[in-house]
């Protein structure tokens, strides 16, 4: 009875477990939706604010702009941490533990006297929480899923929509009503309902990390740390053809996807509109991304057309729309840029996270998703300042949309250099033992040759066949 037993505890604790593609899955579905509009949802609305610290600090638009530039390098720069805290510690503990980082962030913002204070609390403390939340959520919905995992990415993203219809008036009103340091006390309040959602999350089975060391106890007592580091951030994939070309495109994808959600609110109040004309522009968009997450994701599980093929559409168009936005100077041309805009937004992002496990396979889904996301703080950190620098010196807004449309573009162009993209069929996933001959360091190699040369052999050898010897 034990021997069953302890089979039956070495499959549930596999990191390859079967997706059960429902059931508790959905939660944590729902966990993601609450998490995503609470994290890139908050960060689309934080354009009402940065009139208000413009007005109130008396500072530039660049000034301004790196308050949430520093937030969301923060959120990307310590993904590859948040990564490698759930391979050791499990994706609950971590997302929780970025729920309060981010509450806190926010409520000590409130008492800010300088733009210092901003950049020390919305930027690196709640961004620090931002980045254990976001990467660990989104690898537990992807493991609950296979058949069906573009429709519950595009379902738990429709959040950030939602979040974008809602927030910008919300917000709004909050500043009105309390000004900018009561609203900042309520959106901490708002962050903390993230520790519930990590707390929500159920996993599949136990860590990497704790699984390897079960299966492998005198490979990992002889490892050394370096080795350990390796695993924890899959540090392998930095040696991959298709990670680095993919990072590339992400990272370009970032320096112009954030951009108008910083300045559409100040360019529309640049342009003649009131406060809660600018606001609606952001929730008309927040509602045509809705439908495009959700859209983009169940076409993708259809299975007409392969997902690398379809971010590339969607991306294309979105830096066409992006492009766009200058042109419209009247609040309904205005309002029907921002509709093909948020659409196009909405359908390219959760194709964006779906196909990281065609090209680096599923197991070691989480260490890219860490990875990937602090190879594209590089033009997170750099694009809303590089716009906000573009409107101080020409004193408009029309070459930040130009400059934002044309990171996305470049990434599209990359995106279509990827191995086997123009291929008509998906490449078969890489196998388990492709992905440790590949990831093997020398050392680990030597140890592995070791334990098993000690190891019994398949076929027997009968004892009249072995020489005898006094000698040990």
């Amino acid at each position: 009875m034990e021997k069953p037993q302890k089979t039956q505890e070495e499959q549930q604790s596999s990191p390859q477990m079967a997706a059960p593609d429902g059931g508790w899955g959905w939660v944590v579905v729902g966990s993601l939706f609450v998490s995503s509009a609470l994290v890139f949802g908050l960060i689309r609305s934080l354009g009402v604010f940065f009139v208000e610290f413009v007005q109130y600090f008396g500072e530039s638009a660049q000034a301004v702009s790196w308050i949430t530039s520093i937030g969301l390098a923060m959120q990307q720069l310590m993904s590859p941490v948040s990564a490698a805290a759930s391979n050791v510690y499990g994706a609950r503990p971590v997302v929780m533990m970025g729920g309060f980082l981010s509450g806190l962030g926010f409520i000590l913002a409130s008492q800010a006297t300088s733009l210092l204070h901003l950049y020390l609390t919305m930027g690196l403390i709640s961004g620090l929480g931002w980045a254990l939340i976001f990467t660990p959520t989104v690898a537990s919905v992807m493991q609950y899923f296979t058949l069906r995992r573009s429709l519950a990415m595009g379902l738990g993203f429709t959040g950030v929509g939602l979040a974008s219809f809602a927030f910008s008036p919300l917000f709004q009103y909050l500043v009105e009503a309390y000004a900018w340091r009561g609203a900042l006390l309520v959106l901490g309040g708002l962050s903390f309902n993230m520790i519930a959602c990590g707390a929500l999350i159920r996993p599949l089975g136990k860590p990497k990390v704790v699984v390897k060391a079960e299966n492998s106890t005198k490979l990992n007592k002889c490892s050394s740390l370096f080795s350990r580091i390796c695993e924890g951030f899959e540090l392998a994939l930095l040696s991959h053809r298709g990670f680095l070309t993919y990072s590339v495109a992400i990272t370009l994808f970032n320096a112009g996807y954030f951009i108008p959600y910083v300045h559409l609110v100040a360019h529309s109040r640049h342009i003649g509109f009131n406060e809660y004309q600018a606001a609606f522009v952001i929730s008309v968009t927040g509602v045509a991304d809705i439908v495009g997450r959700v859209a983009s994701g169940w076409f993708s599980d259809l299975g007409r057309m392969r997902m690398q093929h379809m971010l590339v559409v969607w991306t294309g168009l979105l830096g066409l729309s992006l492009m766009l936005i200058p042109v419209a100077v009247v609040y309904s041309g205005l309002l029907v840029v921002s509709v093909v805009y948020g659409f196009c937004a909405g359908a390219m992002t959760p194709l964006a996270f779906a196909v990281v496990p065609e090209i680096v396979g599923m197991e070691r889904m989480l260490g890219a998703l860490g990875l990937l996301q602090l190879i594209e703080s590089i033009g997170g950190l750099l694009g809303a300042p590089l716009s906000g620098w573009l409107k101080d010196y020409t004193g408009m807004y029309t070459l930040s949309f130009i400059a934002a449309g044309s990171f996305l573009v470049l990434g599209m162009l990359v995106t279509m250099t990827l191995p086997y993209f123009w291929s008509c069929t998906a490449p078969p996933p890489p196998s388990p033992s492709m992905k440790k001959s590949q990831d093997e360091s020398i050392e680990d190699g030597l140890l592995k040759q070791t334990l098993s040369s000690n190891s019994v052999p398949e076929i027997l050898c009968p004892l009249d066949d072995i020489p005898y010897s006094d000698k040990e």
